[in-house]
């Protein structure tokens, strides 16, 4: 599953990944790395005491990605996503219990977020050239948004878990889900290592992360990048919690004069014009993280924290201002805040 273009809230890197002051000794760390849905992965293991045979970890953490991108990665050709958006039928389509679990939980933020979030705005999503069909070489008119739009709505999908399975109302319907696998795979491996009785962790795909207990005598700390690259907007402590960030850095382009966000809002059909530059949400789980960021970051600055601060979400922004920076964060945040 690659990420770079296909959705309409393209998560950019903006973590870093610092050493407690006390870090424990290398010996104690168990690093692993790699490729999965077209990005890159990282695990920092605290080693304990218990009779592990440490050197099974990576080959069960490699299997678990690789079954992921087999469910819903919409660049293999016979995954279930893959064989589902092709399917012409609309009757009842079998997929796998985790296919149906993260379908239903990207439906249900779709709901919350008055549809900010959806699944289906893959055709829109190439209509303005950020997807895999072509680069614009003008901007689209409105018939085209009108036409596209009619391939497009969470309200057209409905999924159920016993049988799990999946029924769209037409043919033309396309599922993505990237918004919201990576952080699912992030949760699958952390979920691995629970059941190795592993306490102290920290699971990372393309900047979507999940920690667990300590690194040394401190929780962890993430750094978060501010949106020029050159400097850290904030230094988060954390444990036993998820983090995902959704922003519009350097992804869009400019024609006539006009920008245009690759963020598109699936409810209007076009690029937002708001001045939100990133989002930050913390969650239990961060396939949730992940969700809940895309959809605040479509939602905006205004609309997104009110959303945030009404499901007393800890979400921070930054909030572009002429050439400035602002941030804006919710009380349940500032907690998880370590000043620079």
């Amino acid at each position: 599953m690659t990420l770079p273009t296909r959705m309409f809230s393209i998560l950019y890197l903006a973590l870093l990944f610092f050493s407690s002051c006390s870090p424990p000794d290398d010996s104690k760390v168990l690093h692993i790395q790699g490729r999965t849905m077209g990005t890159s992965f990282s695990i920092k293991l605290i080693k304990g005491s218990l009779d592990i045979d440490y050197s099974k970890i990576e080959p069960g953490v490699n299997e678990l990605l690789v079954e992921v991108n087999r469910q819903m990665s919409t660049y293999q050709k016979d995954s279930e996503i893959s064989r589902f958006n092709q399917y012409t039928g609309t009757d009842w389509f079998i997929i796998s219990p985790d296919f149906a679990h993260v379908l239903q939980q990207a439906l249900d933020i779709s709901v919350v977020s008055d549809g900010a979030f959806d699944v289906t705005v893959g055709p829109l999503v190439n209509l303005w050239g950020f997807g895999p069909e072509h680069h614009l070489d003008k901007i689209p008119t409105d018939d085209e948004v009108i036409e596209r739009k009619k391939w497009i709505g969470h309200n057209k999908l409905t999924v159920q878990k016993e049988p799990p399975a999946v029924k769209k109302t037409s043919a033309g319907i396309y599922v993505d889900l990237s918004a919201i696998a990576k952080g699912f795979g992030v949760d699958k491996v952390s979920q691995y290592l629970d059941s190795l009785d592993l306490n102290h962790y920290m699971v990372e795909i393309g900047g979507e992360v999940r920690v667990k207990g300590m690194k040394g005598k401190q929780h962890w700390r993430i750094g978060v990048n501010s949106p020029n690259g050159d400097a850290l907007q904030k230094v988060l402590q954390i444990s036993k919690i998820a983090l995902a960030t959704s922003g519009d850095y350097f992804n869009y382009f400019e024609k006539d004069g006009v920008r245009y966000s690759h963020t598109i809002d699936p409810r209007t059909g076009r690029p937002v014009t708001h001045k939100l530059a990133s989002v930050t949400v913390l969650h239990d789980t961060c396939m949730l993280a992940d969700g809940f960021a895309t959809a605040i970051d479509v939602l905006g600055p205004e609309k997104g924290y009110e959303f945030a601060i009404k499901r007393m979400l800890p979400v921070f922004m930054i909030i572009r201002d002429g050439d400035k920076f602002i941030e804006k964060m919710t009380p349940e945040f500032e907690a998880f805040v370590l000043e620079n």
